[in-house]
């Protein structure tokens, strides 16, 4: 059997009790190069980003280490989207193909900077990549996989990320203590080579007449709107390297990428998905509501527990690992053990674990309660975020003809993106608003927490608007 027939999947009348499984004859070649692919990229992004803020201070860059941060989703933007419709015109092989060579390209431009700004340049391309990867990823899935076992291959793709959480941070803090941070990018592009070898060997170029399955030309989607993915991208650096501070200069670079993105942004999402319309709409809006949420819990929970309650950092690094695994297995649960049960029914509850999470980080916040409280709320998040976030991506799947499957999995990383950007942006503002009205630091912590409760109870009400209508467990 070809490789390319690996990819294909078989017949969709085919009885469902005769399909084979992800790692049946058919499958393993791409199931085992999926993973692998997932498995370094969730390497490289859990190692890199801990040493970013000794590569910032060896820079003498530190005044601009919210633009080293924030150009990484202003690019996966635009590598989504570029991913995206490529995938589309021409089927997911070439598009991940690159976004894997781009990723050891960028790790070894990012490890020769000789300037703050060449970093910038090298974690801005590496967001490229991440976006094309992240984007080809889940369309390959949608194109080489029958509906049945999708489920399963996003579990196994959270999964891949188990053993990089445990070991990509301690491992690349040792390194940039013993060595440098250099050499943590260096190693990275070498081990990161590895399975871009391995995709360019299972993704080669199909057989003449098959064309990557592509879609007959005159059916393909139309060329990427780049300028409009260009400038969301923009918007969303300036917005990340306006909250950096809260001087005149600063807002006026928040007004600039807010407009940018309430210009462009809808261009890019289904008609529809502000509002919460049925189907892909409502799929679409729930994962940037549920990313951004989750991000903002991730970045600001591990704030306020080191700064304000005194907790040890390697305590944090203890919840950071069991949200990761957590996560995994809670995805690995709706994938086998809940398969039967309706996805939308299943991202409601995982956005009212997600909403407990939520009231556990408030109460945490109080200097009276125990901080361990506040800590239980990144785990028990990433229990909501694995539940539910294969199921999102599978309703999208659902609402998706075959040729339009690239353009889906686009829409879902740009709101993925936005979510993370507009949300985080947010609640930075409500923190600093609070601390500017003379609310003391815990206090504006807790409210700007306890106002993460309106995107997670929204997912939970608005999920069975993305159902998928007609039988099977949509």
């Amino acid at each position: 059997m070809t490789a390319e027939q690996a990819l294909r999947p078989p017949r969709s009348d085919a009885p469902s009790d005769t399909l084979p499984g992800i790692f049946s004859r058919q499958y393993a070649a791409a199931t085992l190069t999926f993973a692998a692919v997932m498995f370094l990229t969730g390497f490289a992004a859990l190692a890199v980003v801990p040493t970013l803020p000794t590569a910032a201070e060896d820079l003498d860059g530190v005044s601009l280490f919210p633009l080293v941060a924030g150009s990484f989703v202003a690019a996966s933007l635009l590598g989504g989207v570029l991913g995206g419709h490529w995938a589309d015109r021409s089927g997911a092989r070439r598009p991940l193909a690159l976004g894997m060579v781009l990723s050891v390209v960028t790790l070894l431009v990012s490890a020769s900077s000789v300037s703050i700004w060449q970093l910038v340049i090298g974690r801005f391309v590496d967001g490229l990549a991440a976006g094309m990867v992240a984007v080809s990823v889940t369309t390959a899935i949608g194109q080489s996989y029958p509906e049945n076992l999708r489920p399963r291959m996003l579990a196994m793709m959270s999964a891949s990320w188990i053993i990089p959480s445990l070991v990509g941070p301690p491992v690349a803090g040792v390194v940039a203590e013993v060595w440098s941070w250099r050499t943590v990018f260096y190693g990275l592009a070498v081990l990161t080579a590895l399975p871009a070898v391995a995709l360019l060997a299972v993704l080669r170029r199909a057989p003449a007449g098959d064309e990557d399955q592509a879609p007959p030309a005159g059916e393909r989607a139309s060329r990427p709107p780049l300028v409009v993915a260009g400038m969301l991208s923009l918007g969303a650096a300036l917005g990340q390297y306006g909250v950096s501070g809260w001087d005149a200069r600063h807002l006026l670079f928040v007004a600039a990428g807010v407009v940018l993105l309430v210009a462009f942004a809808p261009r890019l999402l289904p008609q529809g998905t502000w509002r919460s319309a049925r189907g892909l709409p409502t799929a679409v809006l729930l994962r940037g509501l549920t990313s951004g949420t989750y991000f903002t819990i991730e970045a600001l929970v591990p704030l306020m527990l080191i700064t304000e309650r005194r907790v040890a950092a390697v305590t944090v690094g203890v919840a950071f690992t069991a949200s990761a695994v957590l996560w995994a297995v809670a995805s690995w649960v709706q994938g086998k053990l809940l398969q039967g049960v309706a996805r939308h029914r299943l991202v409601t509850v995982g956005a009212l674990i997600m909403a407990a999470s939520v009231a556990f980080a408030v109460v945490g916040s109080f200097s009276g309660v125990s901080p361990v409280l506040a800590m239980v709320a990144m785990p028990l998040a990433a229990i909501g975020m694995g539940m539910l976030d294969p199921c999102v991506t599978v309703l999208s799947l659902s609402h998706s003809t075959p040729d339009r499957l690239g353009h889906t999995t686009s829409a879902m990383q740009t709101n993925m993106n936005l979510g993370q950007v507009v949300v985080l942006a947010f609640a930075t503002a409500v923190l600093n608003a609070g601390l500017a009205a003379g609310t003391s630091r815990l206090g504006g912590y807790a409210i700007t927490f306890s106002l993460l409760l309106v995107p997670t109870l929204l997912v939970a009400a608005l999920a069975v608007r993305a159902r998928k209508d007609g039988p099977g467990p949509g």
